[in-house]
């Protein structure tokens, strides 16, 4: 990783972005949004609020599939919002998700929750006179979507871990905290969404600024070995040092991050840089200096070039790091020893050190539906009305129903088999995941979520017919270059390029420490397939004992490593 090789300046002088202006004007994020609601005119929200909103969770979307239908009609898109939650660390309790459950079912267009890998849930196709129930809703039951888009400090993820429990809650506290740290201070969302009444004072941002962060910002917890999070893909992450099963403090890396924009050779996949080791009373100041750092130093000028990873590339790691050092007046300590073995989601039942077990339910892509002879999202219910410990949403999309005691494990297992949610998965599919792109992405170029379930099955036909039908690659498939599905730090990557197309990336590694390089592009799904049966074939007979496929490619100079990626990406 570069270091200060190609120092630049600190600030990037030039005409600000029209987010800029956007953010600046915007009265704190409240623009007009109030107004636009009792727009009737428009199933959707116009000028400005098309952006605004997503400040406070909200995508604005249409169902792409009918989108010409409509406009042959001289009707507008069928716009409808998803809507994101905040979920620290992904946990929810039963209540809470019978209070979700029944909002998806009565008020959204197509009636299911879409787990993502963010740790959090979705609904897609709200419409405009539902938006603000959802809102209400979920505070209500004491949740809210508050900074799960746009310009902030998104949802922070936390290793789900349902094995060491006292730790994990450790861990789990301080995502919470730094959640609630990092949050925009403006009371816009609690006025537009809650009708609270605007207080007399100055809104002010002390931490994100008037005009908020130049670009998308993420956070982790990690607990080693567990690399579910998959931490290079974040700006900020908190790796949990332990002793004698106590957190005594965290190993810092920041500036990781996997989107791209295709072509543009500016951009660039990166995985963090390792900054050293913090006590635990230094945890808020450091997160909130690097986000200050990057607050003012990030790139306003270009979009595509003002995350995290690029302020490190342009100014230095070692000038980034000693700026955060004097805001949070703080010294790193070296880098304490860590390691990461997985980051797949243990399917199944595992006990935890307390005693309690934790059932980990695999929900393909996420999406809980009632499906013909398989009602997924009312198994989940059922056993919400039982459930008496908590939920646990995973960075794979899956969900653990934690804290099962001994004697409740058999009517638990009985509500989840009788649903279809223990139904017999293959380790090839548990570690195969997709972003959710068409119908309802507006940024899609190719299927995704839609893809995935076939193109697996026809991957596990190719690696049954070389022998290997019992081992599993990381497999991801993203539908446009913004890196959703993480397809980037996986040793198979599918990048949509246009429909029916894909670019394929080969070389990530298991655990999820290594970028993955180009290695065919803009190709169909036959010929992904073509080239993937001589590679697996290959595999078979000459890998070394245990040797991933993603290593593979690399020993056997099928692909060289990322290794400098502002360099040697897009070499």
């Amino acid at each position: 990783m570069s270091n200060e090789k190609h120092p630049g300046p600190l600030v990037v002088e030039g005409k600000l972005t029209d987010a800029e202006r956007l953010k600046k004007e915007s009265n704190y994020l409240r623009g007009t949004i109030t107004e636009d609601l009792q727009n009737g005119l428009t199933g959707g929200f116009t000028g400005d609020n098309f952006l605004l909103i997503r400040f406070h969770g909200m995508y604005q979307q249409d169902d792409r599939d009918i989108r010409a239908e409509r406009a042959e009609q001289k009707l507008e898109p069928r716009h409808a919002m998803m809507l994101r939650c905040r979920l620290p660390g992904g946990i929810i309790t039963p209540k809470q998700w019978l209070g979700i459950d029944k909002f998806a079912e009565n008020n959204t267009i197509y009636g299911s929750i879409r787990l993502t890998n963010r740790q959090t849930f979705q609904f897609h196709g709200i419409l405009k006179g539902n938006v603000k129930p959802a809102h209400q809703m979920l505070s209500e039951v004491g949740l809210d979507s508050l900074a799960t888009a746009n310009d902030v400090n998104r949802n922070v993820l936390c290793s789900s871990n349902p094995v060491e429990s006292e730790l994990h809650q450790e861990a789990y506290e301080w995502a919470k905290k730094l959640s609630e740290h990092l949050l925009p201070q403006t009371r816009a969302y609690a006025e537009i969404w809650l009708d609270k009444e605007k207080v007399a004072t100055t809104d002010k941002e002390p931490i994100l600024g008037e005009t908020y962060l130049p670009r998308k910002f993420k956070t982790t917890v990690v607990v080693p070995p567990h690399n579910d999070v998959d931490l290079h893909a974040n700006d900020l992450n908190f790796v949990a040092i332990a002793e004698n099963g106590k957190l005594i403090g965290f190993n810092l890396l920041v500036g990781g991050g996997l989107s791209i924009d295709h072509g543009n050779k500016a951009t660039y996949a990166r995985t963090a840089s390792e900054f050293g080791f913090l006590p635990l009373d230094k945890t808020l100041a450091v997160a909130e200096a690097v986000v200050t750092t990057q607050r003012d130093w990030g790139n306003r000028t270009d979009r595509k070039n003002a995350k995290t990873k690029y302020t490190l590339e342009r100014v230095g790691v070692e000038t980034f790091k000693a700026e955060v050092e004097r805001r949070a007046d703080i010294t790193f300590e070296p880098t304490r020893p860590y390691e990461f073995t997985t980051r797949g989601d243990r399917i199944g039942w595992v006990k935890g050190i307390d005693d309690k077990w934790h059932l980990t339910l695999f929900i393909e892509n996420g999406r809980l539906l009632d499906y013909p002879g398989r009602p997924l999202k009312t198994g989940i219910a059922e056993i919400a009305k039982i459930h008496q410990g908590d939920f646990r949403l995973t960075a794979n999309q899956n969900l653990i129903v934690a804290g099962v005691p001994e004697a409740d494990k058999p009517k638990i297992e009985a509500l989840a088999r009788s649903h279809g949610l223990m139904e017999s998965v293959t380790a090839q599919r548990e570690n195969s995941m997709a972003c959710v792109s068409f119908p309802t992405c507006p940024l899609a170029m190719a299927e995704a979520e839609r893809f995935l379930p076939e193109f697996v099955t026809r991957v596990e036909g190719l690696m049954t017919a070389h022998g290997v039908g019992d081992e599993h690659i990381v497999l991801r498939v993203t539908g446009c270059p913004n890196g959703c599905g993480r397809a980037l730090l996986a040793e198979i990557g599918l990048v949509g390029k246009a429909p029916g197309r894909y670019n394929l990336h080969l070389g990530g590694n298991r655990i999820g420490t290594r970028i993955p390089r180009m290695y065919r592009e803009n190709i169909t799904e036959d010929e992904i397939l073509s080239t993937l049966d001589e590679l697996l074939g290959r595999w078979s007979t000459e890998r070394e004992a245990d040797e991933g496929f993603g290593d593979f490619t690399i020993r056997a100079g099928v692909v060289k490593p990322v290794v400098d990626p502002a360099r040697d990406f897009w070499a």
